[in-house]
């Protein structure tokens, strides 16, 4: 009963054994087979997968909108599957995401948008705009208001988006509560999976780096991009490393460019200075 209970409270804290990407993966590292409570909840990651753009939902004003309107800009998608009464975990994952934003020089709305869909099929448009006004507060963004959605929908459309995320949740009748692991989706302006981040706190450089990649270098100033060519995603830790190699070749380009501007810089004096001379002297 311990181990049970003890097991429940990680699903609702969004414990992850590190590397895991799926509840089979956590499953083949335990002796014995999960509990009940915990059968079918986990991620298992559909890197590169498409997500049905055509899903249609309501946004926190009522309108009815498709997953497709939030794509196609050039713009990537942080994707985040929550519900608007959960009682910890959705709120950890949005602060965590809200604490990373605060970090990094990107707005919603400018170089990525933000899609929060509920997966409770029985929340409110009102709910998602009361939920959208606090989490503005928090961030302290009022301009990332157009850029940031609140969604709910009916079961069939939520089904089909979290089966294509691969997100694993279930309803704990005894607690009133979904069960269900704690991440966020990179997702590119074309709608296919790029990268997926768990926990409840995030790597502001992780997740910069994660914007950048989505964004296939139409995001971002040209220093962004070396920063982004010289580092690798790491899956066994989460985050961003720095890549040897890569590091080697972009200082190798740097010292070329330095030397041919120093080079060409002298070459135009010169040719100046020979220029001011008096006919037929000679420098």
């Amino acid at each position: 009963m311990r181990r049970r209970l003890l097991l429940l409270a990680a699903a609702a804290l969004g414990i992850l054994i590190p590397g895991a990407g799926s509840a089979q993966t956590a499953q083949a590292q335990r002796i014995e087979p999960l509990p009940k409570e915990l059968e079918g909840v986990g991620i298992v990651e559909h890197l590169d997968g498409k997500i049905p753009l055509g899903l249609r939902f309501q946004d926190e004003t009522g309108r009815e909108v498709s997953l497709g309107d939030y794509f196609g800009k050039d713009r990537p998608v942080l994707l985040t599957l929550v519900y608007f009464r959960c009682p910890m975990l959705c709120t950890l994952v949005l602060n965590g995401m809200i604490d990373a934003l605060k970090q990094i020089d990107m707005t919603p709305g400018k170089e990525f948008e933000i899609v929060t869909v509920s997966f409770d099929p029985t929340e409110t448009p009102t709910l998602a705009k009361f939920k959208k006004q606090n989490y503005l507060t928090e961030y302290g963004r009022p301009e990332a208001g157009p850029g940031w959605h609140f969604l709910v929908g009916g079961e069939e459309e939520i089904r089909a988006l979290t089966d294509a995320v691969g997100f694993g949740y279930k309803w704990n009748e005894e607690q009133k509560q979904y069960v269900h692991q704690a991440a966020i989706y990179v997702v590119t302006p074309d709608g296919r999976l790029s990268r997926y981040l768990y926990g409840v706190m995030f790597d502001p450089r992780t997740l910069k780096l994660s914007i950048l990649e989505a964004g296939k270098g139409k995001i971002g100033s040209t220093f962004d991009q070396i920063v982004l060519y010289c580092f690798h995603y790491d899956a066994s830790s989460g985050k961003y490393a720095p890549a040897a190699v890569r590091i080697m070749r972009a200082g190798g380009i740097l010292t070329v460019l330095i030397l041919g501007s120093v080079l060409s810089t002298l070459w135009v004096r010169d040719r100046r200075r020979r220029k001011s001379l008096p006919a037929g002297v000679e420098s």
